[in-house]
């Protein structure tokens, strides 16, 4: 039912240095020539025609039985015809004092040959040619090849962003807890785990438990509209105490109830709902342990559904222990 309360959220541009695993929503394609420019494969010298050759400053365009030196990755002047490397070649004056090349004891026969150690413009990719298919998961492979491609950024699939309410006056972040308090072992993994399961976490605070709090936490959507998560996800107050303030909370917004409790141990008090604004709120019950099977029950299909990506597959095994029986109930 999660899945299906969510529609995949809009594709949009992203920086190169931000795309790394998201999904491409267009192809990425080269408006030039890769290389763009032909240039040298070796550290050596350009040379036009057969040697011996006379050295001109680099850069120039040679005229045939001229070199001029090159690096790695320099740009082939006009008229070369190949490029020398540098073991190869031996440079002295000539019965004029002028500069000049000749083909030195490491050259192999026939070097050089035309075309060789000369990375032609355009032989890796033409322009216009597809780099990337639309759908690819971006690695940083892909990341470096978009920016060689001239790109600043890539449009990709919608990730949810989810911000976290962590609620528990009990609660401790630090240190050995006392009579009547608990360690958070919750908020810790949290972000990680929902980033593990596509979302972008986007900051967690803690509030206390007073029905007003509650309620500030959830109007609150950040100062601008890019701040504004997708899903909030809350810990604890999803029960039916007096001091239980989800559904009170999402009431007061103007919001909804979409899944208020799952027939399954633990999580059964679970809660999904929907803002007017459009953010999805799930209420995770206070129990670590009952929040994982939740978030895994509720948050996954939701952020799957958020980000494009197909409804999680769920798999089977079988329990190391007898399970006594919850007639009605799931038991994870």
């Amino acid at each position: 039912m999660a899945f299906d309360c969510a529609a995949p959220i809009p594709a949009l541009p992203v920086p190169l240095a931000e795309s790394i695993g998201r999904t491409l929503s267009r192809a990425v394609t080269t408006s030039q020539d890769l290389p763009h420019y032909a240039s040298s494969a070796m550290d050596g010298w350009a040379v036009s025609g057969s040697g011996p050759w006379t050295l001109v400053k680099p850069g120039q365009p040679l005229a045939p039985h001229r070199a001029s030196p090159i690096a790695t990755g320099g740009l082939v002047p006009t008229g070369t015809d190949a490029v020398l490397r540098r073991e190869s070649g031996r440079t002295s004056d000539d019965m004029a004092g002028v500069p000049a090349l000749t083909l030195g004891s490491e050259a192999r026969p026939g070097e050089p040959r035309s075309g060789q150690h000369i990375r032609q413009a355009g032989e890796e990719a033409a322009a216009g040619e597809m780099l990337i298919p639309a759908g690819t998961v971006l690695n940083p492979a892909h990341i470096a090849l978009a920016a060689i491609a001239g790109h600043d950024e890539l449009h990709v699939f919608g990730k949810p962003r989810v911000t976290i309410l962590l609620t528990g006056a009990e609660v401790v972040t630090s240190g050995l807890p006392g009579p009547g308090q608990v360690r958070d072992a919750f908020g810790p993994q949290l972000g990680t785990v929902l980033a593990m399961l596509g979302g972008v976490p986007a900051g967690q605070r803690r509030i206390g438990d007073s029905y007003h709090e509650w309620l500030a936490a959830l109007s609150d959507t950040g100062s601008r509209p890019v701040e504004r998560p997708d899903v909030v996800i809350t810990t604890g107050g999803t029960g039916r105490s007096g001091t239980d303030h989800f559904r009170n909370a999402i009431a007061a917004l103007g919001g909804r109830l979409l899944l208020d409790g799952i027939a399954m141990r633990p999580g059964h008090p679970a809660v999904l709902a929907e803002l007017p604004d459009g953010r999805f709120v799930i209420g995770l019950p206070g129990n670590p342990l009952a929040a994982m099977m939740a978030l895994m029950t509720i948050a996954a299909p939701l952020i799957a559904a958020l980000g494009h990506r197909p409804r999680p597959n769920l798999g089977q095994v079988t329990s190391g222990t007898a399970i006594d029986p919850d007639p009605g109930r799931t038991r994870l």
